[in-house]
């Protein structure tokens, strides 16, 4: 069974960072391609970052590109996100996804494209 455990949400202050962090079971982790994607009450679930299996491509939303930063740990089948500089448009549930061999590109970067998801995690940013 595949599981996808985000965790690290919270609510912060416009200004400050936090740190979300995906657990992942169940699968060959350095196999997949990972990914956080967020969505907005009203809004579509959009992607806004990735990393391949080897770490050696990533892609980021002009939105968080320069303030977040995409990782990943394959001996402990994890990968992170760490947000700066936050903002109260930030504000939104985060997900972590996962795929097989994927590249990481903004026409690749969908949600169709990815088979395992977490729960989310819920970021909230006040002014």
């Amino acid at each position: 069974q595949v599981q996808v455990v985000e965790s690290g949400g919270g609510l912060v202050q416009a200004g400050e960072s936090l740190t979300l962090s995906c657990t992942v079971s169940g699968l060959k982790f350095d196999d997949y391609t990972m990914s956080w994607f967020r969505q907005a009450p009203g809004k579509e679930r959009e992607g806004i970052s990735c990393i391949t299996r080897r770490g050696d491509n990533t892609y980021y939303a002009e939105s968080v590109k320069g303030r977040f930063t995409i990782s990943r740990d394959n001996a402990k089948n994890t990968q992170d996100l760490q947000m700066n500089s936050l903002k109260p448009e930030d504000t939104a549930m985060y997900y972590c996804a996962a795929r097989a061999y994927g590249y990481c590109s903004e026409s690749s970067l969908r949600q169709y494209n990815f088979n395992y998801w977490g729960q989310g995690t819920q970021v909230t940013v006040s002014s």
